[in-house]
């Protein structure tokens, strides 16, 4: 104990003693980056038996939540823009300041952002990124107002969810590390027009339910957005209403991005079709949770991003059966595809797999663009349409204002001609049919 009792030091002694910690903790700092990039890059932490780097940082390192989050995130910038490791180990920037500057790196802009926050306060730096980057939105979050220990829901039901955090947190796509622990005292930015903000307190049950929808909609929705998971559960909830209430037969919509279950009548069906029964007995054998279990024993606590991983793979005859599959995460199902195909093969497969999904959101794209295009040319043509029915009427010897009710009433005809709503216009203001050209005595004079 000795060595942290400094009573005993001169004044001079012991400024020059934390001057010196200082500058090692920040060589320290740098080289802790460099290896926690290395390891995330190599992705060590799936046979140790966790999910994510994050998940390793907090349970086998013993970080916090938040520590883990920033230094990840500092990792994987100076990977990125090596210059950021020199910097942090000579404290030209501080740990913070990478976090700050890392969303917005780029080859571009690196050298110029790094420069304007050398020695700088993380206020100086916020205040800089907000006058630099003016624009943005900040993602949705949920709050909550008593902490929830990872270890406060049981681990025996299916579907019940463990939380990752003690405050709410954002996911990213791969699951290498949960988002930013937001400060719960921090204010959202206010919402933009057409957008509402939102905030009301939950209970500890509501929280659990919300986070297990999380869960089961990680795959669809991967950032977790809290709006996203509403408005589904919304849309689920009016349909039940509108059928108990209505009597009203609702059709089920699949989540973009799915693929409907083949029939069963066919006899082409899919050799990785797991059938629905199998499915919710393997969901119940394993706890909704992933099954890996690492060299040391430990079992990976993930509950996000879980796929139903055949035991023998498919293309080696492996059966959907209750025990032929399992539950996994998505890092060790890919963790053991690696295993079994080879590193070089699966990173092949996933890069066809992202080009594939690329060309089909770029003709989506194209396909609604051209939709929205013909939509455009349409409204203009019938604008174009209601102004000639005005002048026709108008010739007829309408009034201004029955000419016009009677053009905007036939401007609701999508797709008509001009002798179509010409048409529609008389029969609107005679109350009949009219055939042809009206009579002059059918046309109310002015």
């Amino acid at each position: 104990m000795r060595e942290y009792t400094l009573a005993h030091l001169r004044d001079e002694v012991l400024l020059l003693n934390l001057a010196a910690l200082v500058a090692q903790d920040r060589v320290t700092t740098a080289t802790l980056l460099a290896h926690i990039a290395e390891v995330d890059a190599r992705r060590l932490y799936a046979p140790a038996g966790y999910a994510s780097m994050h998940a390793y940082c907090v349970e086998e390192l013993c970080l916090s939540e938040d520590a883990a989050y920033k230094r990840i995130q500092a990792a994987r910038a100076a990977r990125q823009f090596p210059v950021l490791f020199p910097a942090l180990a000579e404290g030209r920037l501080h740990l913070s300041a990478v976090c700050l500057l890392a969303p917005h790196l780029t080859a571009e802009n690196a050298e110029e952002l790094i420069e304007a926050a050398t020695h700088r306060r993380k206020s100086e730096i916020e205040g800089f990124l907000i006058r630099r980057f003016a624009g943005t939105e900040a993602p949705a979050m949920i709050w909550t107002v008593l902490p929830i220990s990872d270890r406060s829901v049981p681990q025996l039901a299916p579907g019940q969810v463990e939380g990752e955090a003690s405050k709410g947190i954002r996911a990213t796509d791969d699951q290498l590390a949960p988002g930013r622990v937001e400060d719960p005292e921090a204010k959202p930015a206010p919402p933009s027009p057409e957008r509402f903000l939102v905030e009301f307190t939950i209970g500890e049950s509501t929280h659990e339910k919300l986070r297990y929808a999380q869960a089961l909609l990680s795959h669809a929705v991967p950032t977790g957005d809290v709006a996203q998971v509403l408005d589904r559960a919304l849309d689920a909830l009016i349909a039940d209403l509108e059928k108990r209430k209505f009597g009203a037969i609702t059709r089920r919509t699949r989540p973009q991005g799915t693929t409907p279950e083949p029939s069963r009548q066919g006899t082409t069906v899919r050799k990785r079709y797991v059938p629905a029964q199998v499915r919710r007995a393997v969901w119940e054998r394993d706890q909704g949770r992933c099954t890996f279990v690492g060299a040391t024993g430990h079992r990976c606590e993930a509950r996000m991003f879980l796929e139903f991983d055949h035991i023998d793979p498919v293309a080696r005859g492996g059966k959907a059966t209750v025990e032929g599959m399992r539950l996994r995460c998505r890092a060790h199902n890919q963790y053991e595809a690696e295993r079994r195909f080879g590193a070089g093969f699966m990173r092949r497969k996933r890069q066809e797999a992202r080009l594939a999904a690329t060309e089909a959101r770029t003709e989506a794209e194209a396909r609604v663009r051209a939709e929205a295009e013909t939509w455009a040319r349409a409204r203009a043509q019938a604008k174009e349409q209601t102004l000639d029915v005005v002048t026709g009427l108008r010739g007829l010897g309408c009034r201004a204002d029955q000419a016009r009710r009677a053009a905007e009433f036939s401007g609701t005809l999508h797709g008509a001609t001009l002798e179509e709503r010409m048409r529609a216009s008389l029969k609107f203001l005679c109350g009949r049919p009219v055939q042809g050209p009206a009579p002059p005595e059918a046309i109310p004079r002015a």
